[in-house]
C-alpha cells in the first residue's frame, strides 16, 4: 500500500500549477479563513485545493442561510468539513446548528418501533388534531389522564379504542405515545394481520427475539386486532400469550378495531381448528383488564 507521501507526490510542473491556483484561492477570504485553523504546512494544503474550494464555497453557502429550506449544500443540513488526520487532510460532512436542532428534536422518534404502520403516523401529534368528535375530546381527555399518572407506581390502563374505518383511532394513540417518546419511553406499534403473518414466516429465525420485544416493551399498541386470519396458533399462543405476560407485568396495552368486544369475542371462538368460546372469553376478559374501551365513530379522515 503506496504512503500518503508517495499518493501525494506531483511533478515540477504540476507543483508550480498547484502554487499558482493556491495563491489565487487564498485571495478569497473565505477560502483564507478556511485553511487559516489548518496547522498544516502550504505545501501539503495546497494539494487538496480542490476539495478545500469545495469545502470553502459550502462554507459560504452556510454564511447567508436562515434555515434548513434555505440549504444550498450537496447535503441538506450538512457542511464538507476538512479535518487533519496524521500528514494530510480528510473530509467529512458535518450537521450545521439547523440540522443538529431538528437531529435532536427528533430524537424520541427512535424509541417508537413501528411495525407495517406508515412512518408519517411519527408525527402525530395532539396539536394537529381535530377536536370537532365528542368522543374524541373523551379519547384526549383520558390520554391527559395518562400522561399525568403514567410515572405513578400503578401505570395506568391502555384504552381498546373501536369504531368504523378512518376515523383517525391509529392517529390518536400515536399521539400519546410521541409525547412519551420525548420522556425516553420506548413504544412499539404493531399492525396485527402482517404482525402474525411475518411472526409465523420467521418461526425458524428470529421469532423469539421479536416476540419477546414486543411482550415487554413499556408500551404496546396492537393495531386493527380483529383484522387478522385467525388461527388457533395465534390466537393462544401468540395473542393470549402476550396479553397474559402484559397483564401480569401491569404494562399499558393499547388496541384499535372496527369491532366492539362483542364483536371480537365472536371473531376469537372461530378459528381453522374450529369453534371455542371458552378461549375467545379469556382473550377478552385480558383486554378488558387492560384498558377502557372508547368508542370513535366519526366522518373517515383518509377520503
Amino acid at each position: 500500500m503506496k504512503s500518503i507521501q508517495e499518493i501525494l507526490t506531483f511533478s515540477e510542473e504540476e507543483t508550480n500549477a498547484l502554487k499558482q491556483n493556491w495563491i489565487k484561492c487564498l485571495n478569497d477570504p473565505i477560502f483564507n479563513h478556511l485553511v487559516a485553523k489548518l496547522s498544516l504546512p502550504d505545501e501539503i494544503l495546497m494539494k487538496y485545493t480542490s476539495s478545500l474550494e469545495d469545502a470553502a464555497a459550502e462554507l459560504e453557502h452556510c454564511r447567508h442561510c436562515s434555515n434548513l429550506e434555505m440549504c444550498k449544500n450537496k447535503l441538506q443540513g450538512y457542511l464538507y468539513t476538512p479535518l487533519e488526520r496524521g500528514n494530510g487532510l480528510t473530509f467529512q460532512y458535518q450537521a450545521c446548528p439547523y440540522q443538529e436542532k431538528k437531529l435532536h428534536d427528533n430524537a424520541y422518534k427512535n424509541n417508537i418501533l413501528l411495525f407495517e404502520i406508515p412512518k408519517m403516523i411519527k408525527e402525530a401529534s395532539f396539536r394537529k388534531v381535530e377536536k370537532d368528535d365528542k368522543n374524541r375530546l373523551e379519547v384526549i381527555k383520558y390520554f391527559k389522564e395518562f400522561l399525568d399518572h403514567y410515572e405513578d407506581e400503578e401505570k395506568p390502563r391502555g384504552i381498546y379504542l373501536y369504531g368504523s374505518f378512518g376515523t383517525g383511532k391509529s392517529y390518536l394513540i400515536a399521539a400519546l405515545f410521541n409525547e412519551l417518546a420525548k420522556r425516553d419511553v420506548h413504544s412499539a406499534m404493531i399492525y396485527v394481520p402482517e404482525f402474525l403473518r411475518i411472526l409465523k414466516s420467521s418461526f425458524d429465525h428470529d421469532f423469539e427475539e421479536k416476540y419477546e420485544y414486543i411482550k415487554k416493551v413499556p408500551l404496546l399498541l396492537l393495531d386493527d386486532i380483529g383484522a387478522e386470519n385467525l388461527t388457533a396458533w395465534a390466537r393462544d399462543e401468540i395473542i393470549g400469550t402476550l396479553l397474559q405476560y402484559r397483564m401480569d407485568e401491569k404494562l399499558p396495552t393499547f388496541f384499535t378495531s372496527n369491532l366492539d368486544l362483542k364483536q371480537l369475542e365472536e371473531h376469537f371462538s372461530t378459528t381453522n381448528s374450529g369453534v371455542d368460546k371458552l378461549k375467545a372469553r379469556r382473550i377478552i376478559e385480558r383486554i378488558r383488564f387492560l384498558t377502557k374501551d372508547f368508542c370513535l365513530t366519526s366522518r373517515n379522515r383518509r377520503q
